[in-house]
């Protein structure tokens, strides 16, 4: 998401100009929302133009908001204008204001870090924010049980009349309708599919998201402030039109063996990309539509959520699991309801800590791949204890996490 107290429209060029974009990490937001639990935390990298004149206020501003640059190229240099730059360059492309922030003015997209390209024929951005697909909503169901926590929908377009297609572990953008506070078009909001590539109908005519209102308290008003995309996305009612963009994404790919061990570690929505997995692996619909991809590792899900009604697709997990205990395993982390060894909260960071061992040993496989999606704050507890496991064998985590991600086996698409 991009930082409602940092970044505003893109800058507007005027003939002549010299415009650089910097590629930005690690972009705090203000005091309020810069929290490991916050539903509004940044996540991957930012991207944003400047005039030339403006670096250096830029880059001092970046520094006291704890960001590091990690490149900086000029616009000119960089492929595309209206209609073609592609959806890796536009997420989190924004341009930093110096004067006062409006704290409502919050945008919904998901900023990723994307890893370089690890299969060929990965379909992307068929669809583009300039021509956007125009599907329809053909149902919106709640996904949080009686007495769960805020509104959680999962929504079924239908994709039937264009070229749409995806994989697993891929996104799609969302425009909703209206304008901003500047009166200009809404921007694309980016969310993770939660089906297979053949849809939940198995028909390859639908895409599915899972998908959380977001609400935050005003940090100056205190009065509760809704997303805009969100919003709209789970109040839709069937036969209700919504355009579409991508899809985008390669980081989150499954790989093609079918013998490998997935390790999926999500909170809230972020099961989204993990139910896709699950169903191309166990469903058995999909299994008969991918005789070639039939598998045979195991899956470990552990999901994180404040209580049990807010299990996302509990009784789907728990399903799977039942009929494939050998191959599915999932684990629950519920803050509110149950307690870490020092008699906290437990999050999906003490579980991993709990499991550390054991995850440790897979890692050591070549054919085990780690999946992180959801909050951002997760993150640092989850190094902190597969550190602490990495030190016991007497190496160093970050470098060992490093060689994970070269080889392609650490996945993380956070928020």
């Amino acid at each position: 998401m991009q930082n409602p107290s940092a970044v505003g429209a893109a800058s507007n060029t005027q003939s002549g100009s010299r415009m650089y974009r910097y590629e930005i990490a690690g972009l705090r937001q203000n005091q309020e929302s810069d929290k490991a639990n916050y539903a509004i935390r940044q996540s991957g990298n930012t991207f944003i133009t400047v005039p030339y004149s403006r670096m250096n206020e830029v880059m001092q501003r970046v520094t006291r908001m704890g960001g590091k640059i990690i490149s900086i190229q000029p616009v000119n240099g960089l492929n595309g204008g209206n209609g073609n730059v592609t959806l890796e360059q536009k997420k989190g492309e924004a341009s930093i204001q110096t004067g006062q922030s409006n704290p409502t003015s919050v945008s919904e997209s998901k900023p990723m870090t994307q890893a370089k390209a690890a299969k060929k024929d990965v379909p992307v951005n068929i669809y583009r924010p300039n021509a956007p697909f125009i599907g329809k909503c053909i149902s919106n169901e709640p996904l949080v049980s009686e007495g769960g926590i805020g509104i959680c929908q999962h929504v079924k377009f239908d994709i039937s009349g264009g070229d749409l297609q995806y994989l697993e572990g891929q996104s799609i953008g969302i425009i909703p309708p209206g304008t901003d506070k500047n009166g200009k078009p809404e921007k694309l909001r980016l969310y993770s599919i939660g089906s297979t590539r053949h849809g939940d109908d198995l028909d390859r005519k639908t895409v599915s998201l899972c998908v959380r209102q977001l609400e935050y308290k005003h940090p100056e008003t205190n009065e509760m402030v809704y997303g805009v995309c969100s919003t709209h996305i789970c109040n839709m009612k069937p036969g209700d039109e919504v355009k579409i963009t991508g899809p985008t994404g390669k980081e989150m790919l499954l790989p093609d063996e079918p013998d490998t061990n997935i390790i999926m570690l999500a909170t809230g929505t972020g099961i989204a990309p993990f139910r896709a997995y699950l169903w191309r692996m166990f469903k058995k619909g999909e299994r008969s539509l991918n005789p070639e991809y039939q598998f045979k590792g195991l899956a470990w899900l552990i999901f994180g959520v404040a209580t049990t009604p807010n299990v996302l697709y509990k009784q789907e997990l728990e399903e799977m699991q039942e009929q494939y205990p050998e191959n599915f395993r999932l684990t629950y982390a519920i803050s509110r309801e149950q307690k870490n060894p020092e008699g906290g909260r437990m999050y999906i960071q003490h579980r991993v800590a709990e499991h550390a061992e054991e995850i440790w040993e897979k890692l050591k496989s070549a054919k085990t791949h780690v999946y992180m999606c959801g909050l951002k704050g997760m993150e640092d507890g989850i190094d902190e204890a597969l550190g602490a496991v990495a030190s016991k064998n007497g190496i160093e985590w970050k470098e060992y996490q490093r060689q994970l991600k070269k080889e392609g086996r650490w996945h993380v698409e956070t928020y």
